[in-house]
Formats: structure tokens, C-alpha cells, sequence
């Protein structure tokens, strides 16, 4: 089982307008916190990512906060900031400009040019040029995968995957701007195709000693344990089946999962079958017994009860929640 695609398909990732800048030094742009701005780019989701593809040049980007944290970035890398953190991109470190969110509304119809042109006007060379794009998805119930990011990344693209991923970027810009049939759905798929890599990317970039969800992919019987859990999560899991599917003693194995995911594997395991039940439950033609007895429970008082306890809603009326969801964004 992949678990990071079956991650990414439970949480309904999908991708808003990109937009290019093209920069003339000294210049200076940025982004408020994403509270601001997530119900202009995708209204429909819970969180929303920022991301930016340096093309050309380079450039500072400096994330505001109470830890500030200031990188450089040359063409190829990306950004990613999943915490949707205010920041800035600029030449020169230390640059400000007032940023209003009204800046991110999409053009009406979407047919309006999304390339800007920071401080062209002073007829110097081009500094910088860079692709801004969004990711959006569902982090109800349960999303590990968001949980485990950082405020801010860094991928560093190879040699083989840079000119892809930049015509994927300018793919998604001019798909932004034509706005034709399927554009919602092209935008939703050049947006998943690079948050996946930049996530591989970042994932094989970690240190021998990293902790987390992420980190727990790549151990050899953390990843396998996940593996079981996300393929089979209906199954009657136990701390000990588990372990024996991985060859680790009931109690290495219970530490070592702990350390890597941050809480135990019975109750992560709870959570995910909760979350694909919640999914289901978006399926008009699955009853709230069938959505439960997809992911192990016994009967449909038990299922309730665990639903409400994790979620803090019925399966009915978080169904009835979705639907509202859906039909607004229609």
C-alpha cells in the first residue's frame, strides 16, 4: 500500500489559480497569513498551502511569525509553507510592503492575466521570477500528513525533475488564465503532481534521525505497519498482529511506533478507519451501517459512539455538513 497516495486521496487534495511574478530588483511581494486569504483561493477547504516554483534568478523569502525564519532561494527550489504562514519574497533581505488580501481574489471568470510585474517601471534587469500556486484539502478528521509538515520546507529540485516541474508550473498558470472546460480539474491535478514530489523530495532529504509521520514511511517496519493499517483498515488489528506482520517484539514495536508517529498505533488506527469512514459518508448511496462496517466496526451503535467521540459530530450530521459544503462550492 502507498500510504502517502492514500493519504492524499482521503484528504481530497486539490489546487487553486496559479499566478507568475516576474521581478525587477529591488523588489519586495508577499503573502498574509492564510486565515485571510483561504476563502478567496478555495473557499470549499479546510487548509490551505501556499507554494512558490523559483524559475529564475533567486531570491529571500522570510516567514513572519513569533520564530522568524528567513531562507535564500536560487531557480529550482521550492517552497512550500503548509501552516500558511504570512511571509515575504523579496531581493533584498529585509524588504516590507503592505499586503492586502483582496490582491488574491481570483480575476472574474478567472480570464484575467495572472502575471505580475514587481517594480518594472525602473527598467533594470529581471531579478527573479517565480510561479505561486495553492493546495487545499480536507485536515477533518484526521490528516497525518499535515500534521507532520513543518511551517516551512525547502525542495531542492534534481537535475532530472526541474524542467517538469517548472512546465508543470507554467502549465498551472496557463490553465488559471484560459479558464476552459476542466480547468478546476487540471488545476486540482498539476497542483497534487508537484506537492507530491516536493513532499518525496523533502521525505528524502530528512536526516537518519528524523521523527515524525513522514520519517515513519521510510523505517523499514514503521512503514510496513502503516502499509497494513492504510491497505486493510477494516481489519482486527492488535498491537501484537501488527507487530508479528513486521517482526518486532509487541513491545519494540509499540515504542518504536509511538516514536516515529507520535501516538500509539492503536489509536492511529482509529483514526484512519474515522477518516475513511467520514469520506464515505460523502456518498449519498452508502448508509451510515455500511460506511462502518467498511472500516471494522461491528454495528452502527459502536460506530456512533467512536464518531462522535473523535469527530464530535454523528456520522449523520457530518454527512449533512459535507453535503452544505459541497453545494456552496458548486
Amino acid at each position: 500500500m502507498d500510504v502517502l497516495s492514500d493519504v492524499l486521496r482521503a484528504v481530497r487534495m486539490t489546487g487553486a489559480f496559479f499566478f507568475s511574478a516576474t521581478n525587477y530588483s529591488p523588489w519586495v511581494c508577499g503573502e498574509p497569513t492564510v486565515d485571510d486569504i483561504a476563502h478567496r483561493v478555495i473557499p470549499e477547504a479546510d487548509f490551505v498551502i501556499p507554494f512558490h516554483v523559483i524559475t529564475y534568478g533567486g531570491c529571500w523569502v522570510d516567514l513572519v511569525g513569533e520564530v522568524p525564519t528567513t531562507i535564500r532561494l536560487e531557480a529550482g527550489d521550492i517552497i512550500v509553507l503548509p501552516k500558511g504562514d504570512a511571509h515575504f519574497m523579496m531581493s533584498e533581505n529585509g524588504l516590507r510592503k503592505t499586503i492586502s488580501p483582496a490582491e488574491f481574489d481570483p480575476p472574474p471568470g478567472r480570464r484575467n492575466v495572472l502575471r505580475y510585474i514587481v517594480n518594472g517601471e525602473k527598467g533594470g534587469a529581471v531579478d527573479c521570477r517565480f510561479v505561486c500556486g495553492f493546495m487545499g484539502g480536507a485536515s477533518r478528521p484526521f490528516n497525518p500528513l499535515i500534521n507532520a509538515l513543518p511551517r516551512m520546507f525547502r525542495a531542492r529540485t534534481s537535475d532530472a525533475n526541474r524542467e517538469w516541474l517548472s512546465t508543470l508550473a507554467q502549465a498551472g498558470v496557463a490553465e488559471s488564465e484560459r479558464d476552459g472546460a476542466g480547468a478546476e480539474t487540471m488545476l486540482a491535478k498539476l497542483s497534487e503532481l508537484m506537492f507530491v514530489e516536493v513532499v518525496r523530495r523533502y521525505i528524502d532529504e530528512m536526516p537518519p534521525d528524523s521523527r515524525g509521520w513522514l520519517a515513519g514511511l521510510r523505517d523499514r517496519s514503521i512503514g510496513a505497519a502503516l502499509g497494513l493499517i492504510h491497505g486493510r483498515p477494516r481489519e482486527d488489528w492488535t498491537v501484537e498482529t501488527l507487530a508479528q506482520q513486521v517482526a518486532l517484539s509487541r513491545s519494540a514495536f509499540a515504542e518504536r511506533f509511538t516514536s516515529f508517529v507520535g501516538i500509539p498505533v492503536i489509536q492511529y488506527l482509529a483514526r484512519w478507519r474515522l477518516t475513511v469512514a467520514a469520506r464515505l459518508l460523502e456518498d449519498k448511496n452508502v448508509s451510515i451501517e455500511q460506511a462502518g462496517t467498511e472500516v471494522g466496526y461491528e454495528s452502527e451503535a459502536a460506530f456512533n459512539r467512536a464518531f462522535k467521540k473523535f469527530v464530535g459530530t454523528t456520522p449523520g450530521a457530518w454527512r449533512k455538513g459535507r453535503r452544505l459544503v459541497a453545494e456552496a462550492a458548486e
